[in-house]
């Protein structure tokens, strides 16, 4: 009962979080810092993505990749489901593609790394699993060799400067990419700070059960 109720806790912060970062991604963050502007570098989304590998290593830590990859599908077949009402249907797609792969490769290294020290497990695989899924989030809800899957926005595809620094020029949805995965980086470092102050609530099953 309590594996059950813990699950469908999970879930529902999952699911929560993959429909909000689904709809926050579509909106490029306003303002400039530095002369830079910031539209062509992040969107809403980056800030609030990282949190669904604070849910997945949680539920990792307390019942072990099997319920933990339970988690990650429920969260994708309601969440996913739930975007295609909030999202256009190619960033719905796209985002259930990219957060399968990530979540699942996040899963995968946390279990691997579980025994070392504390934050090794999460930051590794919060930091591989960000890249994996803003490398294939980005490619098929905006690259034009995906254009097939529905309509690019004109505004992402556009010309503009990398980074905001570079002479060189690249279509914004490159530069999004770049610096939703910088933002991703550092929330995932700030996300070690919630997982740390919850280790002693969400304690590990036994091995037996847990494995």
């Amino acid at each position: 009962m309590q594996v059950l109720r813990a699950t469908i806790l999970y879930v529902a912060l999952m699911t929560a979080v993959v429909v909000a970062s689904n709809f926050l991604v579509q909106f490029p963050v306003v303002g400039r810092i530095a002369g830079i502007e910031l539209s062509d570098l992040l969107t809403w989304g980056a800030f609030i993505y990282p949190a669904a590998f604070l849910v997945t290593d949680l539920t990792n830590r307390q019942f072990g990749p099997g319920i933990a990859r339970r988690v990650v599908f429920a969260g994708f077949i309601v969440g996913v489901a739930l975007s295609f009402w909030t999202s256009m249907p190619r960033i719905a797609m796209a985002s259930g593609t990219a957060y399968l792969a990530g979540q699942l490769i996040d899963i995968s290294v946390f279990n691997s790394l579980r025994r070392q020290s504390w934050w090794r497990a999460p930051l590794a695989g919060s930091l591989i699993g960000s890249a994996l899924d803003t490398l294939i989030f980005f490619s098929l809800s905006f690259a034009p060799l995906f254009g097939f899957l529905g309509a690019n926005d004109d505004f992402a595809v556009a010309n503009a400067p990398i980074l905001g620094i570079f002479a060189t020029e690249a279509p914004r949805w490159i530069s999004w990419a770049l610096g939703d995965f910088v933002v991703k980086l550092i929330v995932g470092l700030v996300m070690l700070l919630p997982y740390g102050a919850l280790m002693s609530v969400v304690k590990p099953m036994p091995p037996a059960k847990a494995a």
